[in-house]
């Protein structure tokens, strides 16, 4: 299968490791900044926040993935290269992983435009920043406030915590476009916190609307809480932008067997489309998984799903602004290398992260979001 389209819409650029894809706009410029660890691997911070100067950005919102006992000395790090932290940082450790390793950060900041940080409880928990098109909200690093309560309780927290900030900021869910549920144990408890999740959109009438992209992938936090989210919202303030979900050709939807996320959602500005990719693995058309035991076959059709989709909105993999590629072992990133290789796959700014993804066969899951201008 060839890409639909042949020019990136983004510009990337590629130094070492660190990858910047930036999307240039009348009223701003947005950047997708991945970086990668080296043998110091908070050196990954100092080149981030390097680049964030020269950029002359705004962080909005961050991840790192690595080991949680490495969390204060990576916060000072972050504070050293890149200054007082008004943003939210979703620091995760893979369910499974000893802990050892800090693989990667990935931020987006923005120059040219205002950016508002957004305060709860004290606490810098996300960004909101606006154009003639749409007001926007993106939420980081949001967990319960009692870490000892129930999984299912923390959950449905969580959902309300994310209420309670979008309309404070005059939004409401069914403005979301994209949620990231990176859950503790998740492989304990996917069934029950999906029963949350789906009495939650129920109650708000979110499958009356738009169901939002999502990832969910077991991992740890700092906090030791049940699990950390975050989300991206929009309002669109004209009929001009369209958002909408966006169906798999070679995947059933996630509704099918009662996970409640689309495949995909894109939103439309008068300048540019983006898709946001769910977490997507080697599910088959009935909702199975496939290449039970083969990761490499598991990279081959996940791979294969994606590029489907991407074509089916006239993009390709030049498109990619941004990816996180999660293994169940990470000793196998490699084979996600020679596939791309293989292939003849452009550059692409991804960093890998040790996780479980939502199924205990699933070995292998990537998410992205693709940029093309129109």
């Amino acid at each position: 299968m060839h890409s639909a389209s042949s020019q990136s819409s983004v510009n990337i650029v590629s130094t070492g490791n660190l990858d910047v894809a930036s999307l240039s706009r009348k009223c701003w410029t947005k950047h997708f900044i991945t970086s990668r660890a080296r043998e110091n691997p908070y050196d990954m911070f100092e080149l981030a926040g390097k680049k964030i100067t020269e950029l002359n950005a705004s962080v909005t919102q961050q991840y790192v993935f690595g080991g949680c006992k490495y969390y204060d000395a990576g916060i000072k790090a972050i504070e050293k290269s890149c200054g007082h932290i008004k943003w939210p940082i979703t620091w995760i450790q893979g369910d499974g992983c000893n802990g050892e390793d800090l693989t990667g950060t990935q931020i987006y900041a923005i120059s040219g435009g205002d950016c508002k940080p957004v305060i709860y409880k004290g606490k810098a928990v996300g960004t909101v920043y606006e154009d003639d098109d749409a007001k926007y909200c993106l939420l980081g690093g949001l967990i319960p406030s009692d870490i000892t309560s129930s999984r299912e309780v923390q959950t449905r927290e969580v959902f309300e915590i994310m209420e309670d900030i979008l309309a404070a900021e005059g939004m409401q869910f069914t403005n979301v476009v994209r949620t990231w549920m990176y859950l503790s144990e998740l492989l304990g408890w996917y069934d029950d916190f999906n029963s949350v999740r789906t009495k939650f959109f129920n109650e708000r009438g979110v499958f009356d609307g738009i169901v939002p992209a999502s990832t969910g992938i077991g991992v740890g936090n700092p906090a030791g809480a049940a699990l950390i989210t975050d989300l991206f919202a929009v309002k669109p303030k004209t009929d001009k932008v369209k958002i909408e979900e966006v169906e798999s050709p070679l995947q059933c939807s996630a509704t099918d067997y009662k996970s409640s996320f689309s495949r995909a959602v894109e939103v439309a500005l008068p300048d540019h489309r983006t898709i946001y990719l769910s977490g997507t693995a080697s599910i088959e058309p009935g909702g199975k998984t496939v290449h039970l035991d083969d990761t490499e076959k598991q990279i081959k059709l996940t791979m294969e799903v994606t590029e489907a989709l991407l074509a089916a909105k006239d993009m390709g993999w030049q498109d990619v602004a941004r990816g996180i590629a999660y293994f169940k072992d990470i000793k196998e990133a490699p084979m996600f290398t020679q596939y791309c290789k293989e292939h003849n796959l452009p550059k692409m700014p991804f960093v890998l992260s040790h996780s479980d993804v939502c199924r205990d066969d699933l070995l292998f899951e990537i998410e992205l979001d693709a940029i093309k201008q129109v």
